[in-house]
């Protein structure tokens, strides 16, 4: 292994960042399709995801509740489980609360296969159906599977190139990093994000693409094009400085954020579904008694592109859009942004760094103002030349059925204050990316709005953004 990785880089430039930025600046490809045509031509396949009740989900084959404990599970043990979850919190509102999550022990893999052509580093996306899906197919990476899936537990069709990321010496190794999914949704679940950089040829499937970073972002700026998994992945390449620098060192930074994870007052423990207070479960879903933010529902999903073509499962379905919000500014000439030390009760070390503010839409209007989280009102309120950034975009439609989150970067004038309450800090985008190599420093939607800063701060555009 270590022979063949030193080969690799013999042929390939060790600049990865430079070739990072070239690749960025390219917004079009004779290697890529005419995007718009050939997602539209994917979505007129004949997918279905219809509604179905829990009773008939759970009267078909596959998936049960468990008789002691209400949990529902697959037959076969694996996939992923819904159970309850009990917390409570020293600070914040509410103090307690009960709640149903998923739990997926499985790690998945979210690859993609990037490889040069011409000079210029690209990136083979597929367009996958997902059940949970707005607009049914998105661009995902070139594997985005659990090894339920991958060791074909599922009985289907193998992922097509998970060799790339199974088997050692396929390539030469760009990104490889754990990281958290939504901390709020799911308990301590994690993704292998990983970019593979190949040489040799590699036959492309009809539903796969190759794509630049320039045409990446500027994907992004469009609605339910590129999905979840291909965001955390793609954000995960490394920025351009090599020595990031801000206004606190990274050794401040991370004894701030140890410290907040030493002092952590949330706690969160796994107890049955069916004791869980305030939820009802009846045929149709599983939900709180005062409707509360989201469902757990089933689908029946039928697409001929999948590994399987036909199944059921349950989906969790936010009542609503969620929105995640990031203040940045320039201070002593770099860009940083205002994020938070973010507990909840899903994550393993129960804090991440989250944006500036994460907040359920669907609570704004019974929310008393002393009660909303901090920014809020400022992000909202943001005149329209300070915004850089405004888009809803899916998050993963394999285990949540439509859900949305609508991500706003809003720039801050030279007076907005650098002093922050203690949860909060500023942080440079340099130092953003050298923690995001890292596993569980930035939970998804951070690193979502990373990727969307990225997208909109580089050579071509007049944001009034530094260059990086």
């Amino acid at each position: 292994m270590p022979a063949r990785l030193n080969q690799l880089d013999m042929i390939m430039p060790v600049d990865l960042a430079s070739r990072i930025a070239a690749s960025a600046r390219m917004t079009s490809s004779p290697m890529s399709p005419e995007i718009d045509d050939w997602l539209r031509e994917k979505r007129r396949q004949p997918f279905e995801s219809a509604d179905i009740t829990l009773e008939e989900l759970t009267r078909s084959p596959g998936w049960r509740f468990a008789p002691d404990t209400g949990n529902l599970h697959h037959q076969s043990g694996r996939f992923f489980t819904v159970e309850g979850l009990h917390v409570t919190s020293e600070r914040g509102h509410p103090a307690e609360w009960w709640q149903p999550i998923l739990v997926q022990r499985d790690i998945a893999i979210l690859g993609i296969i990037a490889k040069e052509f011409n000079g210029v580093l690209h990136f083979l996306l597929q367009a996958k159906m997902e059940p949970g899906n707005i607009d049914m197919v998105q661009l995902s990476p070139t594997v985005q599977a659990t090894s339920s899936n991958y060791t074909q537990v599922h009985r289907g069709r193998a992922a097509r190139y998970v060799e790339y990321f199974t088997q050692p010496g396929r390539g030469r190794v760009l990104v490889d990093t754990l990281q958290s999914e939504q901390g709020a949704w799911f308990h301590h679940k994690r993704n292998r994000n990983i970019v593979i950089e190949v040489t040799g040829d590699v036959p492309v499937h009809h539903d796969f693409c190759w794509l630049t970073l320039g045409q990446i972002h500027r994907l992004l700026h469009r609605p339910n094009v590129l999905n979840m998994d291909t965001r955390t992945v793609v954000g995960c390449l490394p920025g351009t400085v090599s020595e990031p620098v801000g206004v606190h060192t990274m050794t401040e930074i991370l004894s701030w954020f140890t410290g907040h994870k030493s002092h952590q007052h949330l706690s969160a423990r796994l107890v049955p579904l069916n004791r869980l207070v305030g939820w009802r479960r009846d045929d149709e879903r599983i939900a709180r008694d005062d409707g509360g933010a989201f469902s757990i529902v089933g689908v029946s999903v039928r697409a001929q592109t999948r590994e399987v073509t036909s199944w059921k499962q349950p989906l969790l379905a936010p009542h609503g859009p969620t929105l995640a919000g990031l203040v940045v500014r320039r201070v002593n000439g770099r860009l940083h942004a205002l994020v938070r030390a973010e507990a909840l009760p899903g994550y393993r070390d129960t804090i991440e760094l989250g944006p500036t503010v994460r907040f359920m839409m669907t609570d704004h209007p019974t929310t008393p103002a002393d009660r909303r989280p901090e920014f809020l009102d400022h992000m909202l309120s943001a005149p329209r030349h300070s915004v850089r950034y405004d888009v809803v975009q899916s998050e993963e439609g394999g285990r949540f059925r439509h859900a949305r989150t609508r991500y706003l970067i809003v720039e801050a004038t030279d007076d907005f204050p650098l002093s922050a309450p203690p949860d909060f800090a500023w942080i440079s985008v340099e130092q953003l990316h050298a923690l995001q190599r890292h596993s569980y420093y930035l939970g998804i939607e951070a690193r979502t709005l990373l990727l969307c800063l990225n997208s909109i701060s580089g050579p071509d555009t007049d944001f009034g953004f530094p260059a990086r």
